[in-house]
């Protein structure tokens, strides 16, 4: 299957370009670091818009670049107000320091992240390690934040500041993106287990390993049943429910290649075992041993096992198209999900 790709959403705190000098008022240094918001913010709206909306892992890597550049600058510009408001260097502190944490997260951890991408679809403990590991990272991104956003509160209350509540409309797309990225997440979940499930289902056909394939189809069961289930309980995301149908009707092939599939590749698995077995047999005997119904048994089989060979090819391959459709689709499905509702201007 292709790869899914996963974004480490981050939300920036946001400054514009600070030169050392003395401000006569609070506001109009609280103002003057918010300016910072349009550069940073917009590059992080750019860099979460190409991941949504492009393909290409150059620009995506073009966009990260930038919004590291952006950081780097406010950090150095609000880096140059030595003396804060009047000595007051607490609030340009902390957002020098979490400029800090998001240029080593985008440059550093996002870096390790993309690497566990890449081992990611090998089996559902690394993918679930990989998601993980990215929502550990948003999570010390919120964290900081939350000090950055304490910070402003405390200067502002300490100079008697009212600060206007409310999202930024770059705010509300960032929080928009964040939701549509967390509910494929969940979605794609309850598809990629029982996706791996059924890979290593193949493998044990491929092995002829009969005891791998009753305990994988076995699984395979499970998993789609509980991921059917928790489908049950989840709503369309803003009344668009087409990854949700999509991933119910994964889960439905692969209960089908579980229920009637694998039984009948064990079916023939057995029968082959059984002619090469019996044939093996036969060949050890020289002819004046081998009786007649003997041959006659033998005959039969062989007339059999072409006919099962037959209707298993065919098997094969109707259900590994009826497969291969299913996963296209519900990977188109998701691509177009994400680019539905993740903005684009």
């Amino acid at each position: 299957m292709k790869n899914i790709s996963f974004l480490l959403v981050c939300f920036l705190l946001t400054a514009n370009n600070l030169f050392s000098q003395d401000f006569k008022t609070p506001v109009e240094y609280l103002n003057y670091i918010s300016k910072e918001e349009d550069a940073i913010s917009k590059n992080m709206w750019k860099y979460t818009k190409t991941i949504a909306h492009s393909k290409s892992a150059r620009k995506i890597d073009a966009t990260r670049k930038n919004l590291v550049k952006s950081i780097q600058l406010a950090k150095a510009n609000i880096a140059k107000l030595k003396n804060g408001y009047k000595g007051d260097t607490e609030y340009k502190d902390q957002v020098i320091n979490y400029l800090s944490v998001s240029e080593i997260i985008i440059n550093e951890d996002y870096s390790k992240i993309v690497d566990m991408q890449e081992v990611a679809e090998q089996s559902y403990d690394f993918m679930e390690a990989y998601i993980m590991t990215r929502d550990l990272v948003n999570a010390r991104m919120d964290k900081e934040h939350e000090v950055v956003v304490a910070g402003q509160k405390k200067f502002a209350e300490k100079y008697n500041i009212t600060l206007t509540e409310g999202d930024s409309e770059l705010g509300k797309k960032m929080k928009l993106s964040n939701e549509v990225f967390s509910y494929h997440t969940e979605l794609f979940l309850v598809f990629f287990k029982c996706n791996i499930t059924d890979i290593m289902l193949l493998k044990a056909v491929e092995q002829k390993d009969i005891a791998g394939i009753q305990q994988n189809a076995s699984s395979l069961l499970l998993y789609a049943d509980e991921g059917l289930q928790k489908l049950t309980q989840m709503q369309p995301f803003k009344k668009d429910a087409t990854l949700l149908e999509s991933t119910k009707k994964s889960l439905e092939m692969y209960k089908k290649v579980a229920n009637e599939y694998a039984p009948e590749v064990i079916n023939f698995l057995l029968f082959n075992t059984k002619f090469e077995e019996t044939k093996t047999s036969l060949e050890r005997k020289s002819d004046k041993d081998r009786t007649k119904e003997e041959i006659d048994n033998f005959n039969q089989m062989v007339k059999d096992i072409n006919k099962k060979v037959n209707d298993y090819n065919k098997m094969n391959t109707k259900f590994n198209q009826d497969k291969n459709n299913m996963i296209n689709q519900w990977n188109a499905s998701g691509d177009q999900f994400i680019s539905r509702h993740v903005p684009n201007d």
